[in-house]
């Protein structure tokens, strides 16, 4: 059976090559060298002048550090066929991830941890996130919840960041890196409604980048909270769906941090 498919109006695949090949900041060679080819093939393929089959644009599409979104795209300006799958979050197949996902969001109490979808939304959390939660907007805590917003948002945890400054150019700096690698005018204007909540940033002569913790005043006293985050991706997946989830973990970045949380998992049980 032919994986070839019917090309939609659009960039064609030499121009769309060309352009995620210039977004990467690669010469021909550098490419080709990646892609385990020849500058002079890759020349005639970004040219038009030679027809690059299924397994050479994975490859391009791997060497170019594209998501599986991305190469699906890519594939489809070729003219072929998607090869990798988007599974509903729901579907059986996926049932064994949601439960090994819970498994690790619940081994990681009393801290809190969440399942994030692209662009901050929460597919799954354990109750400790309820640290982060209190005291926001209704509105803000409906399904589908966003977690980028709920951090930034006055009517969020805004009010209780007291450096609302600098964790907040934090996160939107890994917001704009995300937009320059995977352009998407959602994105940028997701972006541009989270710079609106945030202060501008006043650099001192002790700034050490904005990779800081989390700063929480603790809603019920005067205490505060301090929480560093740890990402993981599921760098493995062959799933859009999966490949594009993230498990986004805080834990304390210091021994009252760790008390008062282990405080708050007493009282909830």
């Amino acid at each position: 059976m032919s994986t070839m498919t019917t090309r939609a109006n659009g960039p064609d695949f030499p121009a769309e090559l060309r352009r995620w090949r210039t977004a990467r900041r690669l010469s021909q060679l550098e490419l080709a060298a990646r892609a385990e080819t020849s500058q002079r093939h890759l020349s005639f393929i970004e040219s038009g002048r030679s027809r690059p089959g299924r397994t050479m644009i994975i490859r391009l599409a791997e060497s170019l550090g594209l998501s599986l979104r991305e190469r699906n795209a890519l594939l489809h300006t070729a003219g072929y066929a998607p090869v990798f799958p988007e599974s509903d979050l729901d579907a059986p197949m996926l049932r064994p991830v949601h439960d090994a996902l819970r498994a690790v969001l619940e081994g990681h109490l009393p801290y809190p941890a969440m399942v994030l979808r692209p662009y901050g939304q929460i597919v799954a959390a354990n109750a400790a996130v309820d640290v982060l939660t209190e005291g926001a907007s209704p509105e803000l805590l409906r399904a589908p919840m966003n977690m980028l917003r709920l951090m930034l948002h006055p009517e969020g945890m805004a009010p209780r960041v007291r450096n609302l400054n600098a964790w907040g150019h934090h996160v939107l700096e890994n917001m704009r890196a995300q937009a320059l690698r995977s352009p998407d005018p959602l994105l940028d204007a997701f972006v541009e409604e989270l710079r609106g909540y945030v202060p501008d940033a006043e650099l001192g002569p002790d700034h050490l980048g904005f990779a800081v913790p989390l700063r929480l005043r603790e809603l019920d006293g005067p205490g505060e909270l301090r929480l560093l985050t740890t990402l993981t991706s599921f760098a493995t997946a062959t799933d859009i769906t999966l490949a594009e989830l993230h498990l986004e973990a805080f834990l304390p970045a210091d021994e009252a941090t760790a008390t008062a949380l282990r405080r708050r998992a007493a009282e909830r049980s």
